[in-house]
């Protein structure tokens, strides 16, 4: 199975609107791994490993966020793989 890691930054308002944790849900329902911090600007930043398409769908997700959420820009490049076991709210 190939395996893609990608690296997000989301800008809006992402912090105090639960972003972090429904993150993890939507990446643990896709069996993605990876990680998801807020910044002290005010951003989210998050890490995603795993099945290429499961990646991609959590990214086009952090498009949206969650209900609360304004999303205004969402940065995405490369990653290396980290090789995480699970997905961690940091």
């Amino acid at each position: 199975m190939s395996t893609t890691a990608r690296r997000v930054r989301v800008e809006g308002r992402v912090q105090g609107v639960f972003f972090r944790d429904s993150c993890r849900a939507e990446a643990e329902a896709r069996g993605v791994t990876g990680w998801v911090v807020n910044e002290p600007d005010g951003s989210v930043s998050a890490h995603l490993e795993g099945d290429p398409e499961a990646v991609a769908a959590v990214v086009a997700w952090c498009h949206e966020g969650p209900r609360h959420a304004s999303v205004e820009r969402v940065a995405e490049s490369e990653a290396t793989h980290e090789g995480l076991a699970g997905f961690e709210v940091r």
